[in-house]
């Protein structure tokens, strides 16, 4: 595979500009406080803080979905790699107003490491008590424990904002997110390979011919390679495994998010959701929400994952709520 071309300038400098980025942008209403952290200006005196973040590389996940309605801030790390803990204590003392702050990041080692570090430290400075609901909604990976955060980490955080807006305590913002978390599945296939930024390298290696479903995000093995099927047959396929997981039934409502993993096109999204309408409503799962685009991303990585969210009242009004980013907004 020929070296990946990137519009960049020095790779050590790759996630400071994109923060940078992101801070001109907002026009005033983000801010860059120690290190990697990006953090809003106008965070509402009293309420529950909320703390996202993870490697970088997987634009908008996470540093975008920061504003209103949404995180009070998020921590890069490098190119899919852990954020530092002293950024986490950072992040959380940012945005503690006097209720506690929540953690919202994918299950992965690294990320739990340092942002558990990270939280006791802020902890032991100034006493801010600090919770966590991880992502994990690949149902590639059969231990629930183990379970990688992917695409649907962009519903856990939209309710997530919603909650930690709307919440009288840290309690009930938990309560609302692990709901989110317990009712959330993803599964994702890829096409090709994404690459590392500073090497322009391929992040894994796939036959012309070649798919693998349920790859994760930074190439980890997925539970089938095989040969490029028809759209529908694809869709089918992974609909019947995401069904089978939680499992969805009948008389169910759900969101469904059909995420960009960050070079498949619109045409090829549109294509996958209508047989993803037509398996659903031959189940009897009604479709409430339908979120398509790129949302959590592997670089120039070809292919897309599907999520769906099993809807309660509270979670389609949290879902539903107002709220502000520079990549995504609905009012």
């Amino acid at each position: 595979m020929a070296r990946v071309k990137k519009i960049i300038n020095d790779p050590e400098n790759i996630v400071s500009e994109v923060l940078d980025g992101y801070v001109a942008a907002s026009q005033g209403k983000l801010r860059r406080t120690e290190g990697r952290v990006l953090v809003r200006t106008d965070i509402e005196p009293g309420k529950v803080g909320l703390v996202i973040g993870g490697g970088s590389g997987h634009e908008p996940v996470y540093t975008s979905y920061v504003g209103k309605g949404l995180a009070d801030a998020s921590v890069a790390g490098n190119i899919f790699a852990a954020p530092a803990p002293q950024f986490v204590t950072a992040a959380v003392k940012a945005v503690d107003q006097g209720k506690g702050v929540l953690m919202v990041y994918g299950n992965y080692a690294g990320d739990v490491l340092n942002f558990d570090l990270g939280a006791e430290e802020a902890t032991d400075d100034t006493g801010v008590e600090v919770r966590t609901v991880l992502v994990a909604d690949d149902c590639a990976t059969p231990d629930l424990d183990t379970r990688r955060g992917i695409g649907g980490g962009f519903y856990q955080v939209k309710i997530a904002g919603a909650a930690c807006a709307e919440a009288s305590s840290l309690e009930e913002a938990e309560a609302a997110v692990i709901k989110c978390k317990d009712n959330l599945r993803t599964l994702g296939v890829a096409v090709s390979a994404g690459s590392l930024p500073e090497t322009g390298e391929p992040t894994f290696t796939l036959g012309d011919d070649e798919i693998e479903i349920g790859l994760g995000a930074h190439g980890e093995v997925g539970v089938e390679r095989s040969k490029l099927m028809p759209a529908d047959e694809l869709t089918k396929k992974m609909i019947d495994h995401i069904v089978a997981d939680l499992p969805y039934k009948s008389g169910d409502r759900v969101a469904m998010l059909v995420n960009n993993l960050g070079a498949t096109t619109q045409m090829e999204l549109m294509i996958v959701t209508r047989k993803a309408y037509e398996l659903l409503g031959e189940l009897g799962i009604g479709i409430a929400r339908t979120d398509i685009g790129a949302f959590f991303c592997s670089q120039e990585m070809a292919g897309f994952s599907i999520s769906l969210l099993k809807l309660d009242d509270q979670l389609e009004h949290l879902l539903n709520a107002p709220c502000e980013s520079i990549t995504y907004s609905q009012g």
